[in-house]
């Protein structure tokens, strides 16, 4: 996007800066700069002169000797081998000690310019020289009524001695700027004045909306009808008569050339210069070769040809949208139009169209038909509906203006679903947090106002209404990103993040898994990858009943088979499958781990994704046995922070794979989070494992909540330790967790270990009864312990014991 400073000031009028100011303001605000380019760099003392005399020179055949008047008391005597000149033509004079950008050959322009000074050729004395456009540092592209070789000659009636390059709109800069796709209305030399008035401090001044049009109603003389409003949210139409093509106004030449766009004609140069001036591309039909007069907005068929301006038939199909007539296609929306009903020099009266087509359809359009234009590419960034009514009332209203044309009366607006601004309601405590800063609501409302984004204040609460053409503005963060850009980000203070906030690491479910991994790998399991895809027919296998939610499974759309038709609801068996082909491998030991998801369908049919949670699965053959598999579960949980709260319950696990004595769900903290057991001898069976295996299965969505990272550094104890052991019988009801509980509960502070180190279950023992016998070691972190301190606790444990019915051993 190319702007000149001296348009931008027709919308600011109170700006005044110089164009290092501007690059510097304006990137800081977030309309950044890349190039910059000043028009009169290395031109002075240029001005107009009218020749009064061209004499033939006596010592060269090609030089004339001219006399020119600049407004000064006595003519100019210029040498010069120009010959396009006559007298009475007016044209750019350098004086003595002046400077031009170049050379007249339209080469590379010098960094410092050239300087003239008089001085004699062939003998004759020559006091400044007559400048052709290049020479100025422009070219035949932007002023294309310069001669190809030759001075510049100025529109007869021009004022001698006056300023050259403010004549010819030259004492400008034309900025280049990286405008990012979110700031569609940027694309505008508007959207550009918009940001520099809120940049600079000044007044945005709109175009003056002035109504154009005649008595008559422009319905009496064409229709419209849009059949895919999908792709074509609005289409509005006006029409102008009695057509008069004629070159533009010089001010709207100069415009025109320094966005890059050569001047044509004044109707050509309207649509462009709206185009430019708004970010609306717009298009003009021949009023009479429209068929039917009717246009119809719909999408092509699929091989139809069509023939666009420049002459290159298109092939389209369906999803190309095309503006048509009756008898079929006259302009590929959005992207150009059709030679069936350009714009030709007899044109009587002519049709325009300013309409918002689609971005994504346009994009894919000209990449199809191979044909990308300036409109295309503003249609592709998604332009504001309520553009075009103001892009197309513009056009007419320049019509007027310069005498291009009678504008018909009233408009045709095909606007099915009107786009309402967006409002975000925020408070500026976020934002303050957000940015780092600490601006009151006040504050911050001045910033969003300069930008015409209507703020209103209730206490702490920001109401923000963004105008349609900031699409840009949808939630809290955009709202602090304006507010920063007009506080100035220089002046946002240096803070450190948050520690929630600290770029880098796993997510918290992540890191947990990442350590159960590790620690299941230091116990000696082996990672294992099973497939998520599974055949029903393993519910079989695994002894589940028919109506067992298991079985309610997502079912794959494309399976590669029957073996790969369903995702798994369990992990089981990709794990008695693994240990299975150990097995039968002759691997006495195999212990196993998979970290992975299962996938629980939430209704089927599906209406929305399954829950995938993440599950931990352990199993082992070949060593170990029940209680080896729950001291593994314990270990890894402690490792997450998991201690002193787990409960096992033999009754309420219903596993049908488990063996139906050797099984239990795990409780933590009361709720289940995972189950462990021996595998059913039949499933045992169903896999060919000859021999017990054993594993456990953890819900990790059930335990995440329950780690534990605050870990506490305990120095090593100054103070020696005691131990006493208890040797006990226990009623067999009752379990190892319930005496250490007690042992932990009367023992305090002074606990450091509670271990059992023998159970037995015989003949030798009453009936009815276990022998267990625990080693409780006790110390104090601060002194040694007294006899006194020692007797009190053991009385202590042995009154706890005594109340579940245990007696000691004698």
């Amino acid at each position: 996007m190319n702007t000149s400073m001296n348009w931008i000031r027709a919308y600011v009028p109170d700006l005044d800066c110089t164009p290092k100011e501007w690059t510097d303001a304006m990137t800081l605000t977030g309309t950044k700069v890349e190039t910059c380019t000043i028009l009169d760099k290395n031109l002075e003392k240029i001005v107009t002169g009218k020749i009064l005399s061209i004499d033939k020179h006596p010592n060269a055949d090609k030089l004339v000797i001219c006399q020119v008047d600049i407004g000064a008391d006595q003519p100019l005597q210029i040498v010069t081998g120009a010959s396009n000149m006559r007298v009475g033509d007016v044209v750019p004079v350098v004086q003595d000690g002046g400077k031009v950008a170049g050379g007249h050959d339209g080469g590379p322009l010098p960094e410092d310019g050239v300087p003239i000074h008089a001085g004699k050729l062939r003998g004759v004395e020559s006091y400044g020289m007559m400048c052709s456009i290049e020479e100025l540092g422009s070219s035949r592209e932007f002023y294309p009524e310069a001669p190809v070789s030759g001075l510049y000659i100025f529109p007869e009636g021009t004022p001698v001695g006056e300023d050259a390059p403010t004549l010819l709109g030259l004492h400008d800069a034309i900025h280049e700027y990286e405008i990012t796709s979110n700031r569609v209305d940027c694309y505008s030399v508007l959207g550009i004045a918009r940001e520099a008035a809120a940049t600079f401090g000044k007044t945005f001044v709109m175009p003056k909306e002035e109504k154009s049009g005649n008595s008559e109603d422009v319905h009496d003389f064409l229709k419209v009808t849009v059949e895919d409003t999908d792709l074509c949210p609005r289409y509005t139409a006006r029409m102008v008569k009695n057509i008069h093509l004629a070159p533009s106004p010089k001010w709207m030449q100069i415009r025109l050339a320094s966005a890059g766009i050569r001047p044509i004609n004044n109707i050509v140069d309207i649509t462009n210069y709206v185009m430019l001036e708004y970010g609306q591309p717009m298009h003009s039909y021949d009023y009479d070769k429209i068929k039917g007069h009717h246009i119809i907005v719909k999408r092509a068929q699929d091989g139809d040809i069509f023939e666009t301006l420049d002459q290159q038939e298109r092939k389209l199909d369906h999803t190309v949208l095309t503006i048509c007539d009756e008898d079929g296609a006259i302009g590929l929306a959005g992207i150009m139009g059709g030679q069936n009903s350009k714009i030709t020099d007899d044109v009587k009266t002519m049709v325009f169209e300013a309409a918002t087509f689609d971005g994504t359809n346009i994009r894919l359009s000209a990449r199809k038909v191979g044909d990308r234009t300036d409109a295309s590419a503003y249609f592709e960034k998604g332009l504001d509906p309520n553009l075009a009514e103001a892009a197309i009332n513009r056009a007419c209203a320049l019509i007027e203006e310069l005498n291009a044309g009678e504008v018909v009366g009233g408009m045709i607006d095909v606007y099915p679903v009107k786009r309402e601004p967006s409002v975000v309601k925020c408070t500026a405590s976020e934002i303050n947090h957000l940015i780092g800063i600490d601006l009151t609501p006040e504050q911050m409302k001045e910033y969003l106002e300069k930008i015409e984004l209507h703020t209103e204040i209730n206490g702490d609460e920001l109401t923000v209404t963004a105008p349609t053409f900031r699409q840009d503005i949808h939630r809290m963060c955009d709202i602090a990103e304006e507010v920063t850009r007009f506080y100035g980000y220089a002046k946002v203070p240096m803070t450190l993040p948050d520690s929630s906030a600290v770029a880098g690491g796993l997510m918290p479910d992540l890191a947990v898994n990442e350590r159960v991994r590790h620690y299941a790998q230091a116990l000696g399991y082996s990672q294992a990858f099973m497939y998520s895809f599974e055949s029903p027919k393993v519910y079989d296998k695994l002894l589940f009943p028919e109506d067992a939610k298991e079985r309610q499974q997502v079912k794959i759309s494309n399976p590669l088979g029957e073996d790969f038709s369903v995702m798994r609801t369990s992990s089981m068996n990709g794990m008695l499958s693994s240990l299975s082909t150990n097995y039968n491998r002759k691997n006495k030991v195999a212990r196993l781990y998979e970290l992975a998801n299962v996938y629980i369908p939430k209704a089927l049919p599906l209406t929305e994704l399954p829950d995938e949670r993440m599950t931990l699965t352990l199993g082992e053959i070949g060593e170990g046995d029940f209680f080896t598999m729950k001291g593994d579960v314990e270990d890894i949980l402690e490792e997450l922070g998991m201690t002193d709260r787990f409960k096992y319950d033999a009754e309420s696990c219903t596993v049908p794979y488990l063996h139906p004595g050797r099984r239990a769900t795990i409780y933590y903290d009361g709720k289940a989070i995972g189950f462990l057991g021996e595998v059913h001898p039949t499933v045992l069976e169903n896999y060919s494992i000859g021999e017990k295996a054993y594993v456990a299965v953890l819900d990790m969505p059930e335990i995440y909540p329950f780690v534990n990272d605050d870990i506490k550094y305990t120095p090593l104890a100054k103070f020696p330790a005691v131990a006493r052991d208890f040797s006990m019988l226990v009623p067999k009801d009752i379990t190892a967790g319930k005496i250490e509980d007690v042992l932990r509960q009367r023992t305090g502070k002074l606990c450091e270990n509670v271990e059992l180190f023998d159970i037995y279950e015989g003949a030798q023992v009453l009936s009815g009864y276990k022998s267990m016998a625990y080693k409780v070691t006790l110390r104090a972190q601060d002194h040694t312990l007294t006899d006194d301190e020692i007797n009190g606790t053991v009385k202590k444990i042995l009154n706890g014991l005594d109340g579940l019915g245990i007696k000691l051993r004698s």
